[in-house]
């Protein structure tokens, strides 16, 4: 049993952090529909930052890109794979 001064040690993944809307310099829009599926999962779950490689500031923004397509019926809210 691991005495009470023992810690596990935490282990970081390395994710390439080359933003999409950085290098391009634009800005997620919520009328480019194809460009935003990439930032999707089949589900039509946005994914995260980790796994897309996008920057903090740009994610929320992309964030809300995908959540006003979905409300004005771009994208759908759920998508199920047959």
């Amino acid at each position: 049993m691991p005495k009470s001064n023992q810690r596990k040690q935490i282990v970081k993944r390395e994710v390439p952090k080359n933003c999409v809307f950085c290098n391009e310099n634009k800005k997620p829009d919520f009328l480019e529909v194809e460009f935003l599926h990439k930032f999707l999962s089949e589900r039509g779950k946005i994914l995260g930052a980790g796994k897309t490689g996008v920057c903090q500031k740009h994610q929320k923004k992309l964030t809300l890109a995908v959540k006003n397509a979905r409300f004005l019926a771009l994208l759908p809210f759920i998508s199920r794979p047959e």
